[in-house]
């Protein structure tokens, strides 16, 4: 077992103490569903109140190396292809990020910030990433193999028992990925995806993340324009657009810096996959499947490419990824944009309920 080893560090943290901010590091030994990390991120996010960074350490999250540099550990990883680990990727994302926001939502907390990066053995880390934490989470016994910057060595530390690896956990899926009939590279050069991205949630994180794992140059976002979002429920309370694309980019660029990111106005279901030949890949969700056969037909009729299309399907309360609780919360669709506009419109009235109570009462003293 990895012991501390500065006056930051704890064996256990207070029971009681909530922070703002924590980081959670935890190394994978495979990429398998990580259930031994879920009594670790209840904890975490029970007591972050605002921000909660999960950052998971894997050889088969490595950076790719020229061979004369690679150290001869890590070279077995380089065979690992983003898009045939597709399924097996976003189910382990989707776990990761069930465990946090379910806890968060229980707790009230709908618009605490979760987010999961994905880091391999032999990239350093952003050297800001622990500025502005208040604490650092860590697995009782993971030494972890990556060095840590110093805005993170210097935080306080807790260390935390990992529970037991779900015995029908599966390393490998085909789910969502193309059929194999034909040749499929490891990336494409550019990848399309499109949302409304409202309130920028883990269904919409998990969505982003998978576009840029799949993704080695380029990645093209259309967010849907204000003008056709008329008949969304509890419009008033939907982030303008400005504010929309400029958290899809910060998102983005924290989660794989180094990519083009190209984000843009739609004022229908094409955007750019409606012209640009230079897309190969697209990003959907089961909700949008509609939308991608319409631009299949589209891209057909005007001579373009076709582009190999990558469902998201395990956030879907039907599958069977998911243990019964996960999947009866999501069947409330608690992991959605409609949910958290409902929710800020509750509370406001909630809010103006006790303050009216608050004046009533006052004016009777």
């Amino acid at each position: 077992m990895h012991l501390p080893t500065n006056q930051h560090e704890l064996h256990s943290p207070f029971p009681d103490e909530s922070v703002d901010r924590a980081l959670l590091l935890a190394t994978l030994p495979t990429l398998s569903t990580p259930h031994f990390l879920a009594p670790v991120i209840t904890f975490a996010a029970t007591h972050t109140r605002q921000r909660l960074v999960i950052v998971l350490f894997s050889r088969f999250f490595n950076t790719r190396r020229s061979s004369a540099t690679l150290d001869p550990s890590y070279a077995s990883t380089l065979s690992i292809s983003h898009t045939e680990s597709w399924g097996t990727v976003q189910r382990l994302l989707t776990f990761v990020y069930v465990q946090a926001t379910k806890i968060a939502q229980d707790l009230g907390r709908v618009l605490m910030d979760v987010d999961v990066l994905l880091k391999g053995l032999n990239e350093d880390l952003d050297g800001r990433l622990g500025e502005g934490m208040d604490i650092v989470y860590r697995i009782s016994g993971d030494s972890c193999a990556v060095p840590l910057p110093p805005s993170i060595s210097m935080l306080r530390q807790s260390y935390l028992p990992s529970g037991d690896q779900h015995p029908e956990s599966q390393a490998a899926s085909a789910e969502g990925t193309p059929a194999p009939s034909q040749p499929i590279p490891p990336f494409y050069p550019v990848v399309a995806l499109g949302g409304t991205f409202d309130h920028l949630h883990a269904g919409h994180k998990i969505l982003l993340s998978m576009a840029a794992w799949i993704t080695s140059q380029k990645i093209i976002v259309g967010v849907t324009d204000d003008a056709l979002l008329q008949n969304k429920a509890n419009k008033h309370v939907l982030e303008k657009l400005p504010q929309r694309i400029e958290r899809v980019r910060g998102f983005l660029a924290f989660f794989k810096p180094g990519l083009e990111y190209h984000i843009v106005p739609i004022n229908d279901v094409y955007g750019p996959t409606g012209w640009d030949p230079n897309i190969q890949a697209l990003v959907v969700s089961k909700e949008t499947l509609s939308g991608a056969a319409a631009i299949a037909s589209h891209r057909e009729a005007h001579h373009l490419p076709t582009l190999q299309t990558y469902i998201i399907d395990v956030i879907s309360a039907t599958n069977a990824s998911l243990d019964h609780d996960d999947a009866e919360w999501l069947k409330q669709t608690k992991l959605s944009s409609t949910f958290i506009r409902q929710w800020i419109v509750d509370q406001s009235k909630q809010e103006e309920e006790e303050d009216e109570e608050e004046a009533r009462v006052g004016g009777k003293s």
